[in-house]
């Protein structure tokens, strides 16, 4: 499990309180605990350990989280260096899939059923506070850039990528004078950075898949 998930994931489990989480990149002791490109990481970790050990809690704990993590699709085009995958990008697991997926883990179990019944009747009492993100495809060791990104000087910035099922999903960002501000290049499906500029600026967001094909999605605060 990634470093920065077992402190998360306590919480959202509500094993404990949240405490001190360190970050990939920042130094500032800026957190940004449970943002909504937070809970998505964390949701994504959650719902892979789920599945590796059949837990039906893990998958509903998760499924918790991503409720209001996604909030407006946009069309953003990488730059690419090679063609694009045939095929339509496929979404990322949603939140509904993850309940299924805990009811399916516990086959009869009316505990699991009652509590994923509801979640999903109060689910127009979340507010979505989720942020803008995109789908993509990208290729077998491929490379996707966007730019320019503007964030704003001196407020927490974040990025987040998604690869859908098995992948190697890895993250750069570059500021407009082309210096590597934040990386997340662990071997994993998921990629997160989180980083301060000081000054407004555009940055590059770099995606970069070390495995298969595989569809993304992107989410930037």
């Amino acid at each position: 499990m990634r470093k920065f998930a077992t402190p998360l994931l306590a919480a959202a489990l509500g094993l404990g309180p949240l405490a001190a989480v360190a970050e990939p990149v920042s130094t500032d002791g800026d957190h940004a605990a449970m943002s909504p490109l937070r809970r998505a990481a964390v949701s994504a970790e959650l719902f892979e350990q789920a599945l590796a050990e059949r837990d039906p809690l893990l998958a509903l704990a998760a499924a918790s989280l991503r409720r209001t993590v996604f909030g407006t699709e946009v069309a953003r085009e990488p730059e690419r260096d090679g063609p694009v995958p045939a095929g339509a990008a496929e979404p990322p697991v949603g939140w509904e899939d993850m309940l299924d997926t805990a009811v399916a883990l516990a086959p009869g179990d009316p505990t699991i059923e009652g509590l994923a019944d509801d979640m999903r009747m109060a689910r127009t009492k979340g507010v979505v506070s989720g942020k803008v993100y995109s789908i993509s495809q990208i290729g077998a060791g491929g490379e996707d850039t966007y730019r320019p990104l503007e964030y704003e000087g001196n407020a927490y910035a974040e990025v987040y990528v998604e690869g859908r099922g098995p992948a190697d999903i890895n993250v750069e960002v570059f500021d407009s004078a082309g210096k590597l501000v934040c990386s997340d290049t662990d071997i994993s499906s998921i990629a997160y950075c989180g980083w301060r500029p000081i000054v407004n600026d555009t940055f590059a967001v770099v995606v970069m898949n070390g495995g298969e094909e595989t569809s993304y999605t992107l989410i930037t605060n």
